[in-house]
């Protein structure tokens, strides 16, 4: 009898900490498939403000503080931009003074926790770029998906699709300078953002049902004039870009590809951004099988998506050692691999989708010479 019950105790224990378990990877793996569109990504820290003067910003110093480049600011109803670091300017040892930009919109305050975004624009291409746009409404297979169009003369247009942590303003950092080539650009909402349909789980599924938004975005480009389309993508949106060109029914009008800080492991991402959320490390792979269930995401695909004959096009990838999300040696494989079709540009220093930001001049240089042949 006490053996029976021992046993019985036993056997509880293990199976509460299984369900506890399973519990625990299942919230870890939220990390990634229920990420907000638009805050900034858990793998970036947060820093205090310590004061604000004319043109400047006192920062917490951390390395983060310390990347070069241009950023913006995202705080609790608030948003600036802020550039280089001022070496020169009066500091203490515990903080980092940047170039305060501009403040968008609220205030910053001593005290005030802040992180970094690549988003630099607020609002739409109007308002922040002053460029005439059209608030467009692409047909996708889940309903409608807002998208703006900045009209150019060329037949060949960008389609700009953002990824993890950032909304489709995301594009505006880019916007002018493809502008100033003439060239149309699609800014696409797709499944999940802020205005476009839900997913019927309520998931992001990190590109593997996403693409099909950038499918329809194509044949939105094409039904009203363009001859190709170059797709522009950050993150899940260069997953998604990826996606589309391999398996869209219109891939022949997708001239070439722009993946910047490519997803190309779901694992390594959905591990990121897990321990990135302070998920013990012994529940890290629960968390990865949680999510690949949950999303579908049974396989990882990067090597077929690598070696891959279908991948056809001229590809441009812009990726940094520094990523936290999606690891570099991906993409660095990626263009080894398939060095007939793939360039890769290399930025240190730089976060996740914020190979922009890093250098913003050597970044557009990189890009002209890429779509100058596919305009």
């Amino acid at each position: 009898m006490r053996t029976a019950k021992a046993t019985a105790t036993a056997l509880t224990a293990v199976l509460a900490a299984g369900t506890a378990s399973v519990v625990a990877g299942r919230l870890a793996s939220d990390a990634a498939l229920k990420a907000s569109a638009g805050r900034p990504l858990p793998t970036e820290p947060g820093l205090t403000v310590h004061g604000t003067a004319a043109g400047q910003i006192a920062l917490t110093r951390d390395l983060v503080a310390l990347r070069p480049g241009t950023y913006g600011l995202a705080g609790d109803g608030s948003h600036a931009v802020v550039g280089p670091v001022l070496d020169a300017a009066a500091h203490t040892a515990d903080t980092v003074v940047r170039r305060l930009e501009r403040v968008t919109h609220g205030t910053l305050t001593a005290g005030d926790t802040v992180r970094l975004t690549p988003n630099l624009y607020v609002g739409d291409p109007g308002a922040a770029l002053g460029l005439d746009h059209a608030d467009v409404d692409v047909p996708g297979e889940l309903g409608g998906l807002p998208a703006w169009f900045v009209p150019g003369q060329r037949d060949t247009w960008v389609i700009a699709v953002h990824g993890l942590g950032t909304t489709r303003e995301h594009a505006m950092n880019v916007m002018r300078f493809l502008h100033g080539r003439r060239l149309p650009v699609l800014a696409l909402a797709y499944r999940g953002d802020l205005g476009a349909p839900r997913p019927p789980d309520g998931l992001n599924h990190l590109g593997e049902t996403e693409w099909r938004d950038v499918e329809a975005a194509v044949r939105y480009a094409v039904r009203h004039g363009a001859r190709r389309v170059v797709l522009l993508g950050w993150s899940t949106g260069a997953t998604m870009a990826l996606r589309a060109a391999e398996h869209s029914a219109v891939r022949d009008r997708i001239a070439g590809l722009v993946l910047d800080s490519p997803v190309l492991s779901w694992e390594a991402t959905l591990r990121a951004l897990a321990r990135a959320r302070h998920t013990p490390q012994p529940l890290l792979p629960l968390a990865v099988r949680a999510a690949q269930g949950r999303a579908g995401l049974h396989t990882d695909r990067f090597t077929a998506a690598a070696d891959s004959a279908r991948l056809r096009v001229p590809t441009l990838v812009v990726h940094g050692p520094d990523d936290q999300v999606a690891p570099f040696e991906f993409s660095r494989a990626l263009a080894r691999r398939r060095a007939d079709l793939v360039a890769l540009h290399t930025v240190p220093h730089a976060p996740h989708a914020a190979m922009w930001n890093a250098d913003p001049a050597e970044y557009e240089e990189r890009l002209r010479r890429f779509l100058t042949p596919l305009m």
